[in-house]
């Protein structure tokens, strides 16, 4: 074991040795303040040694969504299922690691699905090639995961993923942090802090060698919080969670399970017979917050046989990316009619957010409207 992986292993030994009060708050936060920046060091080492880190998949649809489970679960069958992939032919190889993407289709919209290896302890660590399944989930927009009443822990899979740097149905911190060069450190914020009062902020920023500049607090954020955002390298990604092979258990076997996984709320489901992949299927939908655009080229009705899919809160400008490239920079103004319309035809500009279902037209700067199509 070299050195920094010492390290590592006795800040960790420290922080679960160390019961959690009001009295040993602080101090636990310092300490995984450091473990952060330990991690964040054997993280830098492995890249410098072409340690397996950084592996990123040819993405493709509207969205990409991870299957992440344990070995023998039941991820292959299930993309065979929703996508009829090819494994044989369509296989991403990283060394022993193969990620195999298939193509699901919901509500117009396009879902890269890809089954990666299976996930064993250590994962975050380097085990099993865990590095570069994980990089590939941190790029994915949903992630799903699968388990069945063999292998039922979820909270062993969540934690391989947390210590990769992925928050599971998180926001990012309302934390802002400015550097600076001179002028020492302030801490300040817009609301009462009750987890990091008594210099505790100030004290986990100089763990990372933050000693000049300030920290806003725009909510009541938690040391882990404080760490993610100076750590910088986290991802938030959505999450839903299947039961595979529900076939092999009984009524109070499937609500006993149930509530020990909450808050997920398990879909139960059979890869083999088929059964419950319709609701899985309109779940990972749903999830994945599509809207459709109508594009209305001047004079003509709207297309509505092939709208553009686009992502809740995405602006004229994410829609202006989907289309030929002279829209874009030719731009004028958009008319819009729908939800997100004050009244009908409202003229907008990029940054205007777009609702499920608008009719937008483009208008370019010179010779008016231009089709869209």
């Amino acid at each position: 074991m070299s050195a920094l992986e010492e390290q590592i292993t006795a800040v960790e030994e420290e922080i679960r040795n160390t019961a959690y009060n009001k009295a040993t708050q602080l101090h636990i936060g310092r300490l995984k303040a450091k473990l952060a920046v330990l991690r964040l060091e054997r993280e830098t080492r492995a890249k410098g040694k072409g340690g397996g880190v950084g592996y990123s998949i040819r993405k493709s649809g509207n969205a990409t969504v991870g299957l992440v489970g344990y070995p023998s679960v039941g991820k292959s069958t299930l993309l065979n299922r929703l996508t009829a992939a090819d494994s044989e032919t369509a296989a991403y190889d990283f060394t022993t690691v193969s990620i195999i993407p298939g193509m699901l289709r919901w509500g117009g919209a396009s879902i890269q699905i890809l089954d990666m290896p299976g996930l064993i302890p250590g994962a975050s660590r380097g085990r099993g090639r865990g590095r570069e399944v994980l990089s590939v989930v941190r790029a994915t927009d949903l992630v799903l995961f699968l388990i069945d009443p063999e292998h039922p822990n979820l909270r062993a899979l969540t934690a391989e993923l947390e210590g990769a740097g992925v928050r599971i149905n998180q926001r990012p911190p309302r934390i802002v942090i400015q550097k600076s060069d001179r002028g020492g450190l302030t801490v300040s914020s817009t609301v009462r802090l009750s987890h990091l009062a008594g210099g505790g902020a100030a004290q986990i920023a100089r763990e990372f060698g933050l000693h000049n500049g300030s920290i806003v607090f725009r909510e009541d954020a938690t040391a882990d919080q404080l760490i993610d955002v100076l750590a910088g390298n986290r991802v938030y990604l959505l999450a839903i969670m299947a039961v595979n092979k529900a076939e092999l258990m009984t009524p109070a076997e499937r609500t006993a399970l149930a509530a020990s996984l909450l808050p997920y709320e398990p879909i139960f489901i059979s890869a083999r017979t088929g059964a419950g992949l319709d609701t899985l299927v309109d779940r990972i939908g749903t999830a994945l917050k599509f809207i459709r655009i109508y594009v209305k080229p001047p004079g003509r009705p709207p297309d509505r046989e092939e709208p553009v899919i686009l992502r809740m809160g995405d602006s004229v400008a994410g829609l202006l990316r989907k289309l030929p490239g002279e829209l874009d920079r030719g731009f004028k103004a958009a008319q819009v009619w729908g939800r997100s319309a004050r009244f009908p035809g409202q003229t907008v500009g990029r940054e205007h957010i777009l609702a499920d279902e608008d009719v937008v037209t483009v208008l370019i700067a010179r010779g008016g409207s231009r089709p869209a199509s």
